[in-house]
């Protein structure tokens, strides 16, 4: 019988360890967002938007990596839960600014604490924390440059 190759095993996959931690860290973010009646991507556009400030749905599914097919439901979600609003930019109609309204702003003081509460769960000295931050990065920028 041949040898089961050593590329096809999970132990030696990049993208295996990357797609639990990703789904085990968004897991741990569920039952404190729930406690605000968000998702954890509704909470990336909010932080987004906390940020950078008032942006285009463009730049914002640029900066989120979000489609807009995938973005525009959530707007529209957090609009309801009057947290965002949209606007049609006076300069290009065709494009839709995004604002924080004041309760999307008030409740950054509320957030503040949600990373925190996060993070004790993940076991990693701040260093490697650090590290596995800027590896992600540098992962990252090689498929935005294909």
């Amino acid at each position: 019988m041949a040898k089961y190759p050593e590329s096809l095993k999970l132990e030696n996959q990049i993208c295996f360890p990357l797609y639990v931690a990703s789904k085990e860290i968004i897991r741990k973010y569920q039952p404190i967002l729930e406690k605000y009646e968000i998702t954890y991507t509704q909470y990336l556009v909010l932080m987004a938007l906390w940020e950078y400030g008032k942006q285009s749905v463009k730049e914002l599914g640029g900066r989120l990596y979000l489609d807009s097919g995938t973005l525009t439901p959530l707007l529209k979600k957090l609009e309801k839960k009057h947290l965002i609003s949209r606007i049609k930019d006076e300069k290009d109609e065709r494009s839709v600014l995004i604002e924080l309204t004041n309760e999307g702003k008030a409740f950054r003081n509320e957030a503040e604490k949600i990373p925190l509460e996060v993070a004790q769960c993940v076991k990693l000295e701040p260093e490697e924390a650090k590290m596995l931050h800027k590896l992600l990065y540098k992962t990252i920028g090689g498929f935005i440059d294909e």
